[in-house]
């Protein structure tokens, strides 16, 4: 067996606060009552993490809408039957709560035979009940949708979970009949997700539509920084050369309780045969002693001596793997933590599934949607008794330097980078950021540091109850209108994810030298928030550009500037620092200027602290492969591109009085110069045609 390695890591740890395990009078924990607070919204928005209660919100809130709020029914719709299980009877007045939920078992329609098309009569039947409730599928919905119309939905709750499977697309059915009922005006929506955009960058709703939802936000800060034993999450990358099956030992440690990802069988990490990869991975593992009669979990001795119970999900026998699926979904085992050691898995065990000590989530090639990565992630952080320290280890392909043709490799590994931007944004505690003026004042519940605030200087203020770090930056814009100043506190992280999703940034980002910084963050970031959001005034389109690059490029330099503790790309394993280390990165950053304005922000590449990640996980000659295929590939400057530097250029000459010279030191003035000579060589060549 290969010695296990240290895959080079985002680390972050957390307080073991308790906090977002403990209940108020009716039984709610933080995320719960928040929402709660919001359940007389006709469309309700619920941005939450995996574990942090989504399904039991719902329950509350639904039940408030029978009770209180004169709906005839709730319907509960889920992307795939096992999920059905989440939203099973729950005693909620033993923890408070006036009454509970129940849900007859006819009406679990997850749980009935049969395909979702076929299920579509039995909605019709709850629809002319007396019930109150029902669960099925996302499909099973669609069908009855476009069997029966709109309008028979009508004075009913329709709660979506996983809400990012909904798209903005036309082509998206389950996205179209939202935007059907939202029209109609009569239905209520409950939308919930634990990552609020998509894989395929599609947005998830119309801004528009979007508008309509009152949001509730509970960010991955406030979860595991609330947690009682879960204290640090580590996120990895390790490329590998050859066969994954020749090095998963180095990255599968045992005695981690872990739900293994093998690839899919068209991706070109697979072996193209599934079956003996299992096999393999469980002959790596130990002596296989046979097959758990009762489980169906095979038994492996390892080396060391203790036997371990490894459920196998990827066979497709379905007398095996259902007898498998049915032992891991037993309640009276879910908090038995000897009842399974690892869980070997192939499409199944990701978003909803509930395995509370999961302690490392292992993926073999990478996936095409950042959504199924934050999903996968959510598996290993469950808060268990004993469980301090969770990870996930991404197993990629290198792509190979003596091969012509790497573009899939290239692509995996811009994928991984873009992920580990991600998240290290999604992890870190909330910035609310305000322009500096001379009046401003401390706010009350934040801690300035030291020397308390500061009229005359930077500061940045901590609210320790919250986790939100309050930042102030010269010449930063105001959001005017209530949508941007929503967009601005709430909806960051989707334009951060658009951002790290758009190849030509990162392509350009990591390995161009000749980048100009602000050619990604004002026109690459500029495009973004212009297509996401066309009904904000352009003054508020610049406010929220300005934020989102604030958000993502101050979390990348307090990494920079305090690389060592909780937050890092560190691999020591120390978990005696303490919860301050992003936060002191922050102020170290602000601190360190004279002035932290704007313009400092924006001449910062947003993918510097990524390549660092990148470096550690691959060798020299790979990285100067992947650098010399992205060179070769470098796109020209393209007319919509010229426009926006001319835009740019134009605020130039209001702010400094002149146009921008073509023979300027200053790299970004000397482009924007180079886009009105483009846009002029263009004109010109058009008028001599």
């Amino acid at each position: 067996m290969s010695q296990p390695i240290s895959v080079p890591a985002v680390s972050v740890t957390y307080a073991q606060a308790g906090t977002s395990t403990s209940s108020n009078a009716l039984g709610m924990r933080p995320m719960q009552e928040r929402a709660y607070q919001q359940r007389g919204e006709q469309y309700l928005l619920i941005k939450s993490p995996p574990a942090s209660g989504k399904s039991r919100a719902l329950m509350f809130i639904a039940l408030d809408k029978l009770e209180h709020q004169q709906l005839k029914q709730a319907i509960i719709v889920v992307p795939e039957k096992s999920i059905g299980s989440s939203f099973q009877d729950e005693p909620l007045s033993q923890y408070g709560f006036w009454t509970d939920w129940q849900v007859e078992p006819r009406w679990n329609l997850c749980d009935a035979p049969g395909n979702d098309g076929g299920k579509v009569d039995a909605v019709k039947k709850f629809l002319a009940s007396e019930a109150k409730i029902l669960v099925c599928t996302h499909a099973t919905f669609r069908f009855a949708v476009d069997k029966f119309g709109i309008k028979v939905f009508d004075d009913r709750l329709i709660a979506v979970d996983e809400f990012h499977h909904v798209s903005a697309n036309p082509d998206n059915r389950l996205g179209d009949q939202v935007r059907q009922l939202m029209a109609q005006g009569k239905t209520h929506i409950v939308a919930m997700t634990g990552s609020y955009f998509r894989g395929d960058a599609e947005a998830v709703l119309q801004p528009d539509d979007e508008s309509k939802f009152a949001t509730v936000t509970y960010t991955y800060y406030e979860q595991l920084n609330g947690y009682e034993h879960l204290k640090q999450l580590d996120i990895g990358y390790y490329f590998y050369s050859g066969s994954y099956t020749d090095e998963i030992m180095r990255v599968l440690d045992p005695r981690q309780k872990t739900i293994l990802h093998i690839p899919n069988v068209n991706s070109r990490e697979s072996t193209k045969d599934k079956i003996r990869e299992v096999e393999h991975i469980i002959d790596e593992l130990g002596e296989w002693q046979g097959t758990d009669p009762k489980t169906g979990f095979q038994l492996v001795k390892t080396t060391d001596g203790p036997i371990l119970k490894i459920a196998d999900l990827v066979d497709d026998d379905p007398s095996k793997r259902d007898k498998v699926a049915t032992a891991l979904k037993d309640p009276a085992q879910k908090n038995n933590r000897d009842h399974v050691d690892i869980i070997i898995a192939l499409g199944m065990a990701k978003e909803g599934f509930d395995w509370i000590w999961c302690e490392h989530a292992l993926t073999i090639g990478y996936r095409s949607s950042l959504t199924e990565i934050i999903q996968i992630i959510g598996r290993a952080t469950r808060d268990a008794p004993g469980k301090t320290r969770a990870r996930f280890t991404n197993l990629i392909a290198e792509p190979d330097a003596s091969e012509t043709a790497v573009t899939e490799a290239i692509n995996d590994t811009l994928k991984a980078i873009a992920a580990s931007l991600l998240m290290e944004q999604v992890l870190a505690p909330r910035f609310e950021f305000r322009p500096k003026h001379p009046e401003n004042q401390p706010t009350p519940g934040f801690d300035y540091g030291e020397g308390g605030y500061n009229a005359a200087g930077t500061n940045v203020g901590v609210n320790p109850e919250t986790g939100q770090i309050q930042l102030e930056i010269k010449g930063l814009a105001a959001p005017k209108s209530p949508e941007a100043e929503r967009i601005c506190r709430e909806d960051l992280n989707e334009l951060v994810t658009a951002f790290v999703q758009d190849k030509p940034s990162i392509e350009r980002g990591l390995f161009d030298e000749e980048v100009v910084p602000e050619e990604l963050t004002q026109v690459r970031m500029g495009k973004i928030v212009q297509e996401k959001f066309p009904d904000l005034a352009a003054e508020d389109q610049e406010a929220v550009r300005q934020h989102a690059i604030a958000a993502l490029n101050v979390v990348q330099q307090a990494k920079a500037a305090e690389s060592g503790g909780n937050y890092s790309t560190d691999d020591s394993g120390d978990e005696s620092t303490p919860n301050t280390a992003l936060i002191d990165g922050v102020r170290q950053f602000a601190l360190s200027v004279t002035e932290l304005d704007i313009d400092l922000i924006d001449r910062i590449n947003p993918f510097g602290e990524a390549y660092a990640i990148l470096s550690k996980s691959m060798s020299e000659e790979r990285l100067k492969q992947v650098a010399a295929v992205i060179a070769a590939k470098r796109i020209n400057l393209t007319m919509e591109e010229a426009r926006e530097l001319a835009k740019r250029a134009v605020r130039f000459k209001n702010e400094k009085g002149r146009l921008p010279s073509i023979t300027a030191a200053d790299p970004w003035e000397k482009r924007m110069a180079e886009g009105i000579a483009f846009l002029q060589r263009k004109v010109k060549e058009e008028s001599n045609a």
